[in-house]
């Protein structure tokens, strides 16, 4: 059973409720480009893929399942690049949508509070949650804004308990308070406030993370003080910290009994650091859930509906993996892997009843679909595609390859080929490394690479020390050691060129925030290895330089301290800073250079950027540079993605 129609907002019954939900970007949207978003079927063959499809968001994203399995709910793209909410009611076949209010504003993520009530948060700019409401499933129209107590500021739902789901753990976050206010309010009758909890504090530090126990009553937090990370537990009405290193343990979830968390426990360099149960109270480590052969723990776990215990896990190795805890999922597992063969496959929740599931499926060249799977009636549905509008058969495959680093470890990088691509013809290629320092490159369906791809680039996506799955590999003082990062990327660059990947004198770099950083400090430091360099709201340039700016923000933001902590106090002594960093060594690049910011970014990386793209255009090296209305800390608006892809297609164009 295909309920995909009932989704066509072309479909008069659910084109009020759903106002486009194939919708148009104003602003700089062309009208052609206007067209192509109403266009959910892929362009003919003969017909390059344009922009806007590897730009345009998903048809569904952030679905997700009632507790009682009666409604699916998932954010979709609305009027003029802005996210609305719908929910689908699956015995009833009824539809139903809301938009975020006018101005740039955006439903960014919603929480299902019992069977058929829910609370969303609005976010404006498309970057801060700041508006919270409530409603239920079928009345979305009608939703009533939530009033919480607290500052003005970012708003993240927690969670809910299960004795009463609209009962909702929230944490109220004010823009220049170092406490957070954490608080359970009432998702049914206007928010008023059930519970205050005790504020974590510290003598002069920050509120870094909250998270419950396994039915989500409030139990942990993260501080940081003086750049030294604490966990603590709330035991009644105080917290109480935990006699567990933060630099050598890694806190993943609460465990299954009061008490316990599950944690990356500590690196030997010899093996894969296990995923673990901890005793907060005494730090000592229990059994071991989960120790991979190869990789570090990497993903999220999986709880039962009704038990609420842990019984999966999901992360990635060189490609995706699940290990399931108990028979009974492992045999649901095989289940849902038999109506999509050869796809990956992932259990993304089940109702209370355990009879109703929602699934995922997609591959490196089909983007994700989402369906429902009712284990009692032997129903299932597909909900959608959520990319329609690429033909998985024009897509190119995602390989993945070892490169060996200096010390001799191997890491894996990700290749994908353009069409036509040969050993004796190699291509040109385009290096993306992840924007996260601690994140990492997966396999599957990317749409960027995609997009490079079809223009006739190699790809590729290298994992390099500190990136999530290999950290046993190394101390855990090398996630901080960017320098060795650039080099592990080089190598990664050496190994593709040895194997007939790309054309080694036709290679560029390039990413977003932390990415853009390893990109503009690969052109400086690794002379002939890229011949241009691409760097989007760039973190940082000038290492020291935006530490000791910083310095003005140290008591409303916290890395501050933690940079002092981990890297040096660069008032003390500049080398270490300056040996890191590209923009005192900008008379090294012998590369072309692309940099882009938004309007919001921080003004320090700003002005370093204007500065690296002054000092590197006095080589006598190709420059540009753009920048964005309405943008902060990478291009979010739909109008501005095609605006910047298409300069940096132009760009590689000339330069490569």
């Amino acid at each position: 059973m295909d309920i995909s129609p009932r989704f066509n907002p072309r479909n008069p019954s659910t084109a009020v409720a759903l106002a486009a939900l194939l919708c148009a970007s104003a602003g700089v949207l062309s009208a052609s480009q206007y067209e192509d978003l109403k266009r959910t079927e892929p362009v003919p063959s003969t017909q390059q893929i344009p922009i806007v499809d590897f730009v345009r968001p998903p048809l569904f994203d952030q679905v997700q399942l009632s507790h009682n399995g009666s409604y699916i709910g998932a954010i979709v793209p609305g009027d003029d690049d802005h996210t609305s909410l719908i929910t689908y009611d699956i015995v009833g076949q009824k539809l139903d949508g809301v938009s975020a209010p006018q101005g740039d504003k955006d439903i960014a993520s919603f929480t299902w509070l019992d069977g058929n009530r829910l609370t969303y948060v609005i976010s404006e700019k498309k970057i801060v949650g700041r508006f919270l409401f409530s409603t239920e499933a079928d009345k979305l129209t009608t939703a009533n804004t939530i009033s919480v107590e607290g500052p003005a500021g970012s708003v993240r739902v927690l969670g809910n308990l299960p004795e009463d789901r609209t009962q909702i753990l929230v944490d109220l976050t004010g823009g220049e308070l170092r406490y957070d206010h954490i608080e359970i309010i009432s998702g049914s009758n206007g928010g008023n406030v059930i519970e205050r909890y005790p504020e974590l504090k510290t003598d002069h530090g920050f509120n870094l993370s909250f998270w419950g126990d396994k039915v989500g009553k409030l139990e942990f937090g993260v501080t940081q003080e003086d750049g030294i990370l604490t966990l603590s537990r709330l035991q009644g009405e105080t917290w109480l910290k935990c006699p567990i290193d933060l630099e050598e343990i890694t806190p993943i979830d609460s465990g299954d009994e009061a008490g316990q968390i599950l944690a990356l426990g500590k690196r030997d360099g010899s093996a894969p650091r296990p995923l673990e149960i901890i005793d907060s109270a005494t730090g000592l480590p229990g059994d071991i859930v989960i120790q991979d052969k190869a990789y570090d723990f990497n993903g999220w776990l999986f709880r039962d509906p009704v038990s609420h215990d842990v019984v999966g896990a999901v992360y990635d190795r060189a490609g995706p993996h699940v290990v399931w805890f108990t028979e009974a999922y492992r045999n649901l597992q095989k289940v849902v892997d038999k109506i999509f063969p050869g796809q990956v496959v992932r259990i993304l929740g089940i109702d209370d009843s355990g009879k109703v599931l929602l699934i995922s499926n997609g591959s490196d060249r089909q983007p994700v679909s989402y369906n429902w799977v009712n284990l009692s009636t032997h129903k299932s549905g597909l909900i959608k595609n959520s990319a329609p509008w690429i033909d998985p058969k024009r897509m190119r495959p995602m390989g993945v390859f070892k490169y060996t680093t200096a010390e001799g470890r191997q890491l894996d990088a990700y290749i994908t080929l353009p069409a036509g691509a040969t050993a004796k013809n190699p291509p040109p290629m385009v290096v993306i490394p992840h924007s996260n320092s601690s994140g990492r490159s997966v396999w599957g369906f990317d749409s960027e690479a995609q997009y490079f791809a079809s223009r006739g680039y190699a790809v590729l996506q290298p994992n390099y020390r500190g990136s999530a799955g290999y950290t046993w590999m190394y101390p855990e003082q090398e996630s901080w050691d960017f320098r060795k990062m650039n080099d592990d990327i080089a190598a990664a660059v050496r190994e593709a060129v040895k194997r007939g990947y790309a054309d080694s004198n036709r290679v560029a770099i390039f990413g977003y925030d932390f990415g853009g950083y390893l990109a503009t400090a690969g052109a400086a430091f690794e002379p002939g290895v890229y011949k241009a360099a691409i760097a989007v709201s760039g973190f940082a340039y000038d290492w020291g330089r935006y530490i000791k700016e910083d310095k003005y923000l140290q008591y409303v933001n916290p890395q501050y301290s933690r940079y002092l902590y981990k890297l040096g106090d660069p008032s003390k002594g500049m080398e270490h800073f300056d040996a890191m960093s590209p923009l005192p060594h900008a008379s090294e690049i012998h590369s072309a250079v692309l940099l882009a910011w938004g309007e919001y970014d921080n003004a320090e990386l700003i002005s370093e950027a204007k500065d690296l793209a002054s000092a590197v255009e006095r080589n006598g090296q190709h420059v540009e540079t753009i920048s964005f209305l309405d943008e902060a800390e990478g291009v979010r608006h739909l109008g501005h993605k095609i605006e910047l892809y298409q300069k940096i297609e132009d760009f590689l164009a000339k330069n490569l």
